[in-house]
């Protein structure tokens, strides 16, 4: 017969049953009693195996500890019963729609700082079981709240600054300079509402931040302290410690100012300040000062003191919106007279007002400067604006007398005709000599090149004189001369020619420097 080993211990956990035997070949487990510390010296009991008739009675299973924790499941406790949805009052939800109303939004406070101080706000009172006790109909809006905090923080900011004496034992640093931090404090500030009664915790201070977000405030806070103590030092030797307030500066006005000046000659002065209507003349009085300028013009030809006058003139006009036929006279004369001294700046600065003010249907010489701004195109080489110009010249505009002469210009520099170039230049109607003046040296130069490479082996210089209509023989030769020319002249049979076919590639490096890219400040 087979031997037969003790009964088996039921599993941890269970408690034992009368009766319970079980007979198996080998010992199913090995009880082991728990240990209680790291510092104990652990010994496996042995097990022993005592001879039992097998149809005898249970043997007992070992004891359990009494220190075994039980490895079963515990059941839930209330913390984790899931969260019951929240009822909000009928006030409440009212309250949240008010604060979105078109009519209550509020530029200065943005949506994302109101949905903050909503969330707080509505916490709060739920925290202090005051939900539904408040008047919600006549409580504050939370940009109203948020406005409150800042003009409350910048109060305290200022009566700090003010009470804060030049030199003290433990001086608090002040900043000269604004930072980015002072700005977060004043936009992060909180004032407790008038409902608030209680005395528990913020819900922001129960939260509990990750370590990364630990970390960086930490390191924040030590660049912050850095900096004051740089600031500090620096005051120290700075000769004390100044507040820093600053009133804030008055709004400009909405509508334009209504100018009381009566002084006909005002110096120009940029403006950095809302104007003062004190400082403007109405345009009754520009009237006259435009008549006094075109006599002073007339007789000094003093172009600073005249181009000073003008932008005076032209300021007093822009501030009080003035755009009427009298603003188009003003801006016309102003750039005749920047053209005649080749003040390309302030020329620029006229023809681009004009044309904003032509476009108005204001009366003026609209053909007179579409003509000068064809020119000047040519001037700059600058295609593709020229392009644009000629595309929105109507077919009236184009047979007017100057825009016509603009036109034939450019014409004949695209084919390089050069003989009817000098002819346009010598029969330029009205201002418009003075814009090709800047552009016929360059133009003289590149036909100076072709007359060398068709004309060999010289060429009267009578004849280069009238071609390129200089006013004299002196002034050709004098051209030729700062170009490079002064050994190609030479006198033959009582005539001075040019020597042509000995200039070779003389003019070609002086036409090129000529032909670079021109750039003018105040460009249109």
């Amino acid at each position: 017969m087979m031997p037969t080993w003790p009964t088996a211990s039921p599993p941890q956990g269970v408690p034992p049953s009368n009766g319970y035997t079980a007979t198996y070949p080998v010992p199913a487990f090995t009880p082991v009693r728990v240990r209680q510390t790291f510092g104990q010296s652990y010994s496996a009991p042995q097990p022993s195996y005592p001879t039992a008739h097998p149809y005898g009675p249970a043997q007992s299973p070992p004891p359990v500890p009494t220190n075994f924790q039980s490895s079963a499941a515990s059941p839930p406790t209330a913390d984790e019963q899931p969260r019951k949805k929240v009822e909000w009052p009928d006030s409440v939800r009212s309250y949240v729609q008010r604060s979105f109303f078109p009519a209550n939004m509020d530029p200065a406070v943005s949506r994302e700082e109101m949905e903050a101080k909503l969330k707080e706000t509505i916490m709060r009172a739920s925290e202090d079981n005051v939900l539904y006790s408040i008047a919600w109909e006549n409580m504050p809006l939370p940009q109203q709240i948020i406005k409150q905090e800042r003009e409350e923080r910048a109060k305290a900011l200022a009566y700090s600054a003010q009470a804060q004496p030049l030199y003290t034992n433990a001086p608090v640093a002040i900043s000269k300079k604004r930072k980015s931090t002072d700005l977060e404090d004043v936009a992060n500030l909180s004032i407790t509402p008038p409902w608030r009664t209680g005395q528990g915790a913020r819900l922001e201070d129960r939260v509990t931040f990750s370590k990364d977000k630990r970390q960086a405030t930490e390191e924040s806070a030590d660049n912050t302290s850095k900096l004051n103590k740089y600031e500090k030092r620096q005051k120290r030797f700075n000769g004390g410690y100044v507040s820093t307030y600053r009133s804030p500066s008055p709004p400009p006005g909405d509508g334009p100012v209504v100018g009381t000046c009566e002084k006909l000659e005002k110096n120009y002065l940029r403006l950095t300040a809302p104007p003062k209507p004190e400082n403007v003349r109405p345009p009754r009085v520009l009237k006259n000062t435009l008549e006094l300028l075109k006599k002073k013009w007339k007789n000094d030809q003093n172009y600073a003191y005249i181009c000073d006058q003008f932008k005076s003139m032209r300021q007093d006009l822009t501030v009080q919106r003035v755009r009427d036929d009298f603003t188009v006279e003003v801006y016309e004369i102003h750039a005749r007279i920047a053209l005649e001294k080749g003040d390309l700046g302030e020329y620029n600065q006229c023809q681009t007002q004009l044309k904003a003010l032509y476009k108005l249907g204001l009366e003026g010489k609209a053909n007179e400067f579409k003509a000068y701004r064809i020119l000047y195109f040519i001037h700059t080489a600058n295609r593709t604006d020229l392009n644009s110009v000629l595309a929105d010249l109507t077919p009236a505009e184009k047979k007017d007398k100057a825009i016509k002469h603009a036109l034939d210009v450019r014409s004949s520099l695209a084919l390089g005709n050069y003989h009817r170039f000098f002819q346009l230049y010598n029969e330029t109607p009205n201002m418009g000599a003075y814009l090709m003046d800047m552009f016929v040296g360059r133009e003289r130069l590149a036909a100076l090149c072709n007359i060398c490479k068709a004309y060999k082996p010289d060429v009267p210089l009578r004849f280069v004189t009238e071609e390129l209509y200089f006013e004299s023989d002196l002034e050709a030769a004098q051209f030729i001369s700062d170009n490079g020319g002064q050994d190609l002249l030479q006198e033959k049979d009582g005539t001075i020619v040019i020597l042509t076919g000995k200039a070779g590639q003389t003019f070609e490096s002086h036409k090129a420097k000529a032909f670079a890219r021109v750039d003018i400040k105040g460009q249109i």
